[in-house]
């Protein structure tokens, strides 16, 4: 039984904080004189005319409110006339407000796009954004937000930990969710189909770099880092149990760090002492550029590899120096994509600034949510859900994009880039059969 079925209490209630948006169970279920809800059905003949009608009554005032909340949606692009808005949860205050800010500028690029060539449908896309701030609470009340101004699918998602709690608001309006940076597993485990990515999974990188390091880095002792969000905790766990469970080398330490310090000498120290041949630390570019800055202060030896939340050119200004020749696992970067030039060249126009490492997959998750939504003829989620489901070797430019059941993109994602001349650039990846290690080559 759905909760808003279940039998009220006989105790009345006060109403919800928004009085323009009453719910019309909360309607009915306080519009009795007598103040006993639903028990009040039990009269028969004229009182339960009355009851009705007071019943009737209310809801009409409640519609009159609110037109258009009976139906669970807004006026705008849930509707089949207007603009059509896609909803971009990202971060926008906070240390991962710059990636954010990237994120947001892609997608209203590639809306740009779609509405040069005629819209969808007919209809314009509109981009609406929600600052879920890389925080659980302001990642459901940014999830709320959005669904609130009329976005009838949501495009985004940089912080696994801010898209985890607004998965059950989206699911519960059938909203798709196409993530473009967020990799947890659990999105799309538990995403009842509803969610998307064009970007990979944290068990997928974690068993990527966990070989990068050990085929590559010779390591036979490795130290694991992160910072105990969703994120870097999960892409920690997968790169540690994947070099356990193939035995090439040894976890000597695993443990997180207090995001948002000034001082990680302590930890470094601590690290230090388990003598690593390589330590792996998976958690966002804020940390990762002090952590190499006072590595190199330290006099330390041992190699630093980052994730892919550590490809942010913030890293290259707060390391300086002490950056060169680092190394990320990350998804292809646009540099690394030959398929992603007129999508730089259209972002450095638009901004003035050189695309950050997750633009292009933005670009691309509001790019299929414009194909599917015009395959289905509709912007009902569920009929978008099954057209994003039908979608394959999409021609993104990231690559050739299809999704398996749960919603995960199909196919090698992984590369790993390094620090040189005071830029990112490609490195290694494996090959396409995943045996062999080959150069990333230039764009």
């Amino acid at each position: 039984m759905r909760a808003d079925a279940e039998r009220p209490s006989h105790n009345w209630e006060p109403a919800p904080p928004d009085v323009r948006r009453l719910p019309p169970a909360w309607l009915i279920q306080h519009s009795f004189a007598t103040g006993t809800g639903y028990s009040a059905l039990r009269v028969t003949g004229d009182a339960l005319m009355r009851h009705v009608s007071r019943a009737l009554a209310a809801i009409c005032i409640g519609l009159l409110i609110t037109p258009l909340a009976a139906c669970g949606s807004d006026s705008g692009g849930s509707g089949e006339s207007g603009a059509i808005k896609i909803g971009v949860p990202v971060p926008l205050t906070g240390d991962s407000a710059s990636a954010g800010q990237d994120i947001l500028a892609a997608a209203r690029v590639a809306a740009d796009e779609v509405n040069a060539a005629g819209g969808v449908n007919g209809r314009k896309i509109e981009i609406i954004e929600a600052d879920d701030a890389c925080s659980a609470q302001q990642g459901a009340q940014a999830a709320q937000k959005l669904l609130n101004s009329g976005a009838v699918a949501i495009a985004g998602g940089y912080c696994s930990g801010a898209a985890v709690p607004a998965l059950p608001i989206y699911g519960r309006r059938s909203v798709p969710f196409v993530l473009d940076a967020s990799t947890n597993p659990v999105l799309t485990d538990t995403g009842d189909g509803k969610v998307f990515r064009t970007c990979g999974r944290d068990d997928k990188q974690g068993l990527f770099a966990a070989k990068f390091m050990t085929d590559q880095l010779k390591a036979k002792r490795v130290a694991v880092l992160h910072d105990n969000t969703t994120y870097a905790k999960g892409l920690a766990e997968a790169a540690a149990n994947s070099i356990k469970q193939a035995g090439a080398a040894e976890v000597v330490y695993l443990d997180a760090l207090q995001p948002g310090q000034s001082d990680y000498t302590p930890v470094l120290t601590k690290i230090a002492s388990t003598t690593p041949d390589v330590a792996y630390y998976t958690g966002y570019f804020a940390e990762a550029g002090l952590l190499l800055k006072q590595r190199a202060q330290l006099g330390l030896k041992f190699p630093l590899v980052g994730g892919d939340a550590t490809t942010d050119a913030t890293v290259l200004k707060t390391a300086g120096t002490a950056a060169d020749g680092y190394i990320a696992t990350t998804a292809p970067l646009p540099k690394d994509l030959p398929t992603a030039s007129s999508f730089v060249t259209s972002y450095k126009s638009k901004t003035g600034a050189d695309p950050g490492p997750f633009s292009v997959y933005e670009y691309d998750a509001v790019k299929v949510l414009a194909k599917a939504i015009g395959d289905a003829k509709s912007t009902d989620g569920a009929e978008v859900t099954k057209a994003l489901h039908a979608i394959k070797d999409f021609a993104g430019v990231t690559g050739k994009i299809s999704f398996d059941q749960k919603g995960d993109r199909e196919g090698l994602l992984y590369i790993t880039v390094t620090v040189k001349n005071g830029e990112f650039t490609g490195y290694k990846k494996l090959d396409d059969a995943g045996t062999q290690w080959v150069d990333v080559k230039p764009a």
